[in-house]
């Protein structure tokens, strides 16, 4: 399989359960781009490029896996990149519903792409990236949830 893949996500911050979902589609594409999103419809902790930085940081040493900034449709993306299969994290069954519509409209607007669902370990099914952002900024030690890189930077975001 000559296949290449790409995990879009905003990352703010990346989390383990991200981490892992970019490891396990890792071994099964031979190329895998990590794609982080401009956020749209609400306020980013960390500006795009931080968080291309923050990512680039935690898959060190998956030779195969490339960060890139993004912005815009990812099926036209994804053309642009020469990917045929979309990952998607599912944490848990209300992450369903909408990752499902989305990909039947990523279906609908490029049927010569699929979408891959991958499931982060169960360790990691409980976390969101909201989560981790609000125990950080409590003041809460969020280094079981995330990569090093990312709790430190969120430790200097919310240092008080």
């Amino acid at each position: 399989m000559n296949k290449k893949a790409i995990y879009a996500g905003t990352f703010d911050p990346m989390t383990l359960g991200h981490l892992d979902v970019v490891e396990r589609a890792a071994k099964i594409f031979p190329e895998l781009i990590v794609a982080v999103t401009a956020v749209t419809g609400k306020t980013p902790l960390f500006t795009q490029e931080a968080r291309v930085e923050l990512v680039k940081e935690a898959i060190q040493g998956l030779s195969n896996v490339t960060v890139t900034l993004f912005d815009g449709l990812l099926v036209e993306y994804a053309r642009s990149q020469g990917a045929s299969v979309l990952i998607r994290g599912l944490r848990a069954f209300s992450d369903f519903e909408y990752e499902f519509q989305m990909a039947l409209t990523n279906r609908r607007l490029a049927p010569d792409i699929e979408t891959l669902f991958l499931m982060p370990k169960q360790d990691y099914s409980f976390l969101s990236s909201t989560n981790v952002k609000q125990v950080a900024s409590l003041g809460g030690n969020v280094s079981e949830f995330v990569p090093p890189a990312v709790a430190e930077a969120l430790s200097l975001k919310f240092k008080k």
